[in-house]
């Protein structure tokens, strides 16, 4: 399972969320962070609004992390 965490150099929000979700997920799935500002299309559809934790096709959160949704999301797995 991957969640996949588009996010910003120098931003914040960004670091904290990714900061509470690596231990959270650990051994169970994998992170892929995106810098949005690396292709147009991530920029367009993400913006300003990040961190946004995507999973399965999903955006699961963004801003702060939810945590009951990435627990759910781990296990319907």
């Amino acid at each position: 399972m991957e969640f996949i965490v588009y996010s910003r150099r120098g931003c914040h929000l960004c670091e904290v969320l990714l900061g509470e979700l690596e231990p959270l997920i650990r051994g169970r799935a994998r992170i892929t962070v995106r810098d949005v500002d690396d292709r147009p299309e991530w920029r367009v559809a993400y913006g300003e609004r990040v961190p946004v934790v995507h999973c399965d096709g999903e955006d699961i959160c963004q801003y702060n992390l939810d945590r009951q949704a990435v627990l759910n999301r781990i296990a319907a797995g």
